[in-house]
C-alpha cells in the first residue's frame, strides 16, 4: 500500500529525474562532440575546452558556453557560433569562411591571421578583440560594437558595416575598399595608411581620429564627420563630401580648419 510518505519519495524521484535528465543529455552531447562523433553541440559548456587543429567545420555551437576555448589554427568553416559566449577565446590563424557569429560575445577574443571571408558578425561584440591582419573580405559587421579592437593591417575589403561602432580602435593600414559603412563610428581611431577607396562612407563619425595617409578616392562621404581629425596627405580625389565637416581638422595642405 502506497502511503503518503511513499508516495511524496516517488514523486521527489521523478521530479529530480526530470531536472537531470536534460543535463545528462547535453553532457553526452558534449562528449560525442569532443570524440568527433557530433557536428552539434547547442548550448554546450566548453569553457577553456581546446580544440587547437580540429576539423570543425559546419559544427554548429550556438549558444555555447566556450570562454577562453582555444581553437588556434581550426577548420572552422561554415561553422554556427550564434550567441555564443566566446569571450577571450583564440581563434588565431583558424579558417572560419562564411562562419556565423550573429549576436556572439567576442570580447577580447584573438582572430590575429584569420580568414574571415564572408564571416556574418551582426549584433556581436568585438569589444577589445585582437585581429591583426584577420581577412574580412566581404564579411558582415552590421551593428556591432567593435570598440578599442585592434584591426591593423586587417583587409575589410567588400564588407559591410552599417552602424558598427569601432571607437579608440586601431585600423593603422587597414584596408576597407568598397566597404559598406554607412553611419559607422571611427572616432579617436588610429588610421595612418587605412584604405577606403570607392568605401560608402555617408555619415560616418571619424572625431579626432588619426587619418594620416589614408586614401578616400571616389568614396561617398555624404555628411562624414572629421571634425578634429589629423587629415595630413590624405587622398579625397573624387570623393564625395557633400555636407562633410572639418571643425578643427588638420587638412591635407597642412592648415587647420575653422
Amino acid at each position: 500500500m502506497w502511503t503518503f510518505q511513499t508516495r511524496a519519495a516517488a514523486a521527489l524521484f521523478l521530479t529530480a529525474g526530470l531536472f537531470c535528465a536534460p543535463r545528462q543529455g547535453r553532457a553526452d552531447d558534449e562528449a560525442a562532440f569532443v570524440d568527433g562523433k557530433s557536428r552539434q553541440c547547442v548550448g554546450c559548456q566548453l569553457d577553456e575546452h581546446r580544440f587547437k587543429a580540429d576539423d570543425l567545420s559546419k559544427a554548429d555551437l550556438s549558444g555555447a558556453h566556450l570562454r577562453a576555448a582555444v581553437f588556434h589554427r581550426a577548420r572552422l568553416s561554415g561553422a554556427k557560433f550564434n550567441n555564443a559566449d566566446l569571450r577571450d577565446a583564440n581563434f588565431n590563424k583558424t579558417d572560419m569562411k562564411n562562419a556565423s557569429l550573429v549576436k556572439a560575445n567576442l570580447a577580447n577574443a584573438m582572430f590575429y591571421e584569420a580568414d574571415l571571408g564572408l564571416a556574418n558578425f551582426s549584433d556581436a561584440n568585438l569589444m577589445m578583440a585582437k585581429m591583426g591582419k584577420a581577412r574580412l573580405v566581404r564579411a558582415r559587421l552590421d551593428g556591432v560594437v567593435a570598440t578599442e579592437v585592434v584591426l591593423a593591417e586587417a583587409r575589410l575589403d567588400d564588407a559591410s558595416g552599417h552602424r558598427v561602432d569601432f571607437s579608440n580602435s586601431n585600423l593603422n593600414g587597414a584596408s576597407l575598399r568598397r566597404g559598406d559603412f554607412v553611419g559607422a563610428r571611427f572616432e579617436n581611431c588610429g588610421l595612418v595608411g587605412a584604405q577606403f577607396r570607392e568605401a560608402k562612407l555617408a555619415g560616418a563619425k571619424f572625431n579626432d581620429a588619426d587619418l594620416y595617409d589614408a586614401d578616400f578616392g571616389d568614396a561617398d562621404l555624404t555628411g562624414a564627420d572629421f571634425s578634429g581629425a589629423r587629415l595630413t596627405r590624405v587622398n579625397m580625389e573624387g570623393a564625395k563630401i557633400d555636407g562633410a565637416t572639418f571643425k578643427g581638422a588638420l587638412m591635407p595642405d597642412g592648415t587647420e580648419h575653422e
